[in-house]
């Protein structure tokens, strides 16, 4: 799985199709390519200072590394932005989330189309 590092294709993911959970919000965007999917992970400074920012990116990293491989589809381009529960919410449900938030995500590009 590659890492989205670029801010146009945050941005262009911000414009595509979100859902929220407890502990972060999903977006994705299709890019209609051949390459595979991508993931992308930020917080807003509003959630503290770097180590509480890094500590919530942290632990949706592993979230995505154990259980995105079967959810994603490939040419999209998926960001978590993380918010306050995710540092202190239970890392299954954490997973649980992950799971809610794809199939979501995933019904609502199958309407638009």
């Amino acid at each position: 799985m590659q890492r989205m590092k670029r801010r146009q294709d945050f941005l262009a993911a911000a414009k595509a199709v979100s859902t929220g959970t407890p502990g972060f919000l999903l977006q994705s965007r299709d890019r209609k390519d051949e390459a595979g999917p991508r993931v992308g992970f930020t917080c807003t400074k509003k959630l503290g200072n770097a180590v509480a920012r890094n500590r919530i990116k942290r632990r949706l990293r592993e979230i995505v590394r154990l259980g995105l491989g079967p959810l994603a589809q490939g040419s999209h381009d998926y960001v978590l932005v993380g918010r306050s529960a995710a540092a202190t919410r239970d890392f299954q449900k954490l997973q649980a989330d992950l799971i809610s938030a794809f199939s979501k995500i995933h019904d609502q590009q199958v309407e638009r189309k």
